[in-house]
């Protein structure tokens, strides 16, 4: 009976947290729209290649002559701060402090106090995890999520609720898929399994294969073009941390 009610009053406590960045995720992103700023929001696991195709997404973004801006969150160094700037774009460096995700407080702040009066395009870098930040709207306008064919096809059935609220998915490291022995059908079967008709771009940041694919979706999105709609789309009040749903022994979004 103690454990039940524990479990209960945790996954309510959580739901409160979840509302609460809900509500600060919505009038972020009300502000944002009226300055024409665009935020994009990358999840990843550790190791994905993320930073290394984020900056040279900004390279490439700088050299198109557009306004654009990076926030890049850690919970310790400044390591892919000083990695992305030398894509000539204004980096930012956000320490967590050990929290695994970022919340919609922590990025209003940054928009306060950091962010360049011209800016049209936000990247933000999540945590390496796709648990927690997952469950957590930032005002994102987009949110692409990223994986390495070294991970495995069936990453996207194991972390669902990551998948099924990406507008965009990227596959990295595609240069290491045929000794990694990865299955790029596989993959594309899973990733629609939790998300149908989401757009799969393929990348190498070492080649240079789909960061002009990933510019350009960001670009038109900013423009006004039509966005994918994941089933899992940020929405008020309607996250569940996966913390939760685990203590809870439900599985929201998971693939039966």
């Amino acid at each position: 009976m103690c454990d039940s009610m524990d479990v209960t009053q945790a996954a309510q406590a959580a739901q409160a947290v979840l509302a609460k960045n809900d509500g600060l995720a919505a009038s972020l992103r009300a502000e944002l729209a009226r300055r024409a700023v665009s935020v994009v929001n990358l999840l990843s696991s550790p190791g994905s290649g993320k930073t290394e195709l984020l900056g040279r997404v900004l390279a490439r973004a700088v050299e198109r002559g557009v306004p654009v801006a990076a926030l890049t969150a850690d919970l310790a160094t400044e390591n892919d701060a000083r990695r992305l700037a030398r894509s000539g774009a204004p980096v930012k460096q956000l320490l967590t402090d050990g929290l695994c995700h970022l919340e919609a407080r922590q990025l209003r702040g940054h928009v306060d106090n950091w962010l360049p009066e011209d800016t049209a395009l936000l990247f933000v870098e999540n945590v390496g995890n796709l648990v927690c930040p997952a469950s957590y709207d930032l005002g994102e306008s987009l949110r692409i999520v990223l994986m390495a064919v070294t991970e495995g096809e069936d990453k996207p059935l194991k972390y669902p609720t990551a998948f099924g609220s990406a507008h965009l998915v990227v596959l990295t490291k595609m240069d290491l898929a045929e000794p990694a022995g990865f299955d790029p059908a596989a993959f594309d079967a899973h990733v629609r399994r939790v998300n149908p008709g989401v757009e799969i771009v393929r990348s190498c940041a070492r080649t240079g294969d789909g960061v002009d694919t990933v510019l350009e979706r960001v670009l038109a999105a900013r423009d006004g073009a039509p966005v994918h709609r994941p089933p899992l789309a940020p929405r008020p009040h309607g996250h569940v941390h996966e913390h939760a749903q685990a203590d809870s022994g439900l599985a929201a979004g998971r693939v039966s």
